[in-house]
C-alpha cells in the first residue's frame, strides 16, 4: 500500500495516538502507519501523551481516546489546542459527555473502521 496514492496521504506527518486499550492502539497506529504517518506513542495515560507533547519533535495531528482509565483526555485535547495541533476524539460515549468547548473538535464514536480515522486525517492536518 505504501506504492499506492493513499500509502503517501500522511507521509512525514508526526500523529499522536492516545489510546489506553492496547489492540485498538495497536490497530489505529498500524492504519496510519500504512499512509504513511510517523505514530507518536501510542499513549496510555494523560502524563505520557503530555510528555510526548513537550518533546522538541512536532506533533501534526492528534487521535485522542476521551477516557483513559478513568481520566478524560481533556488536559492533552488543551495542550493541543495551545500549540495549534488539530485532532479528533475517539469515544464510546454519548455527544453530551464532551463539554461545548470542544463541541467543534469532531468526534469518532467508538466501535469505527480505524483505515476509515486515519484517511480522514491528512484534511484535518491540512486544515488544521
Amino acid at each position: 500500500m505504501m506504492n499506492s496514492p493513499l500509502g503517501q496521504l500522511l507521509n512525514h506527518c508526526r500523529i499522536l495516538v492516545v489510546e489506553d486499550e492496547y489492540f485498538i492502539a495497536d490497530d489505529m497506529a498500524k492504519a496510519l502507519e500504512s499512509l504513511g504517518a510517523d505514530v507518536v506513542g501510542p499513549a496510555s495515560d494523560q502524563q505520557k501523551a503530555l510528555a510526548l507533547l513537550s518533546s522538541t519533535e512536532k506533533v501534526h495531528a492528534a487521535v485522542l481516546d476521551i477516557n483513559l482509565r478513568g481520566c478524560t483526555a481533556f488536559p492533552i485535547a488543551d495542550t493541543l489546542i495551545e500549540q495549534g495541533v488539530p485532532f479528533v476524539f475517539t469515544t464510546g460515549y454519548a455527544p453530551a459527555s464532551v463539554p461545548p468547548i470542544y463541541a467543534d473538535i469532531p468526534r469518532w464514536e467508538k466501535p469505527f473502521n480505524y483505515n476509515d480515522l486515519a484517511q480522514s486525517l491528512p484534511d484535518l492536518v491540512r486544515n488544521g
